[in-house]
């Protein structure tokens, strides 16, 4: 333990020395946190609108007014033909075609029936599929409104109507902000304590100060645990303060027990901070553990859940989400913050992320080699 005690003062007093890393430890992830779940809204707005109007009746006018006036879509022109239309698209000035046909009004009030045709520019697949989806809702709303006037009360009615009542469990608003910030808080405290980690023994080795380590009766699991407990205790400091920004800048209260989610978060950093050091052993210099670091938390953050779900993905990358350490962090988060999950329930997460830790830091210790 005297010896731990030394090698956690040396590493503080390193750490404390360089203003460059307290900022990055306590200031980066605090302005990540405000900022970052302002932008990432899976609700898209402004989507432009380019109509192309062949009937010019009182029906057509009313349509193009009920979709612009929903808010989530901008009309950008009115147009005479669909060539027309579609060039707007081709320069990008348009991402959705609405077309309605000649005789429109008067087919549907004749016929009770009438055809839409809606173009959407699909390069960007998820507004192309919320651009389409709001219209068909939009439509669909008008069509409603369009057979209660046609048919009014207590006249036959002769297609069954079903009536669809809906409740938002946990997240009744649907607020986004209230889904992704316990995400981004995730992720924040992974890559704080993974990069710190990873570049902590490699920039030893760049100075040449491990070799004093080295001739030094320091044994393996001493210079690990003394890398490791000061950036332990740091990482819980960042996740106490994504938790306080949550609840400042947005009033996100967890529904569950603090005492769930610092269990969680402690055994957590045991196996972040294991991988950064089993990366930072491997490595010669501080580039080489950036760019490994680098690839392993691009596929961990986008195969971890915040963004698609892992439910959603093909079947090898579900099977690739089960060695994924911050898919689980995530999960927690929202169980227990929106959720108001107890032990039980995330005990399966706890295990597995247990299992994680004891592999990753037994791994750095016996890669760490002694040399003379």
């Amino acid at each position: 333990m005297r010896i731990i005690k030394f090698l956690l003062v040396k590493e503080f007093k390193q750490i404390f020395r360089n203003r460059a890393i307290l900022a990055v430890i306590m200031v980066m992830p605090v302005m990540q946190l405000i900022i970052l779940p302002l932008a990432a809204n899976y609700e898209i707005k402004n989507i432009n609108l380019a109509v192309v109007d062949n009937d010019r009746s009182d029906y057509s006018r009313d349509l193009t007014n009920k979709v612009v006036a929903s808010g989530y879509f901008k009309l950008r022109s009115y147009n005479d033909s669909y060539k027309q239309a579609f060039t707007q698209v081709e320069e990008d000035r348009a991402d959705l075609i609405l077309e309605i046909p000649h005789g429109f009004e008067q087919d549907l009030i004749r016929e009770n029936h009438q055809q839409l045709f809606i173009g959407v520019n699909a390069i960007n697949g998820t507004k192309a599929g919320l651009g389409a989806g709001y219209i068909a809702d939009i439509i669909r709303d008008y069509n409603s409104n369009l057979s209660l006037k046609n048919n009014p009360k207590g006249s036959f009615n002769p297609i069954p109507q079903i009536e669809i009542a809906s409740s938002n469990w946990y997240n009744p608003h649907l607020n986004y902000r209230l889904y992704m910030v316990p995400g981004i808080l995730a992720i924040l405290v992974t890559l704080v304590g993974g990069f710190l980690s990873a570049l902590n023994i490699v920039k030893e080795k760049e100075a040449g100060t491990i070799e004093q380590i080295n001739v030094s009766p320091v044994k393996k699991y001493h210079f690990i645990l003394g890398k490791l407990i000061p950036f332990w205790i740091l990482g819980n400091v960042v996740f106490t303060l994504g938790l306080l920004v949550g609840w400042l800048f947005y009033g996100i209260i967890p529904l569950g027990n603090l005492l769930v989610l610092y269990a969680f978060v402690c055994v957590y950093l045991l196996a972040i901070l294991g991988f950064g050091l089993l990366i930072s052993t491997i490595c010669e210099t501080q580039q080489q553990a950036m760019l490994i670091m680098f690839f392993f938390v691009m596929i961990f953050v986008l195969m971890g859940g915040l963004f698609t779900p892992i439910d959603s993905m093909p079947d090898w990358a579900k099977t690739v989400s089960k060695f994924n350490p911050i898919s689980y962090f995530i999960d927690v988060m929202r169980m227990v913050i929106i959720k108001g999950s107890g032990f039980r329930d995330i005990s399966k997460h706890i295990l597995i992320i247990i299992g994680f830790a004891i592999v990753l830091n037994l791994a750095a210790i016996l890669n760490y080699r002694k040399t003379s």
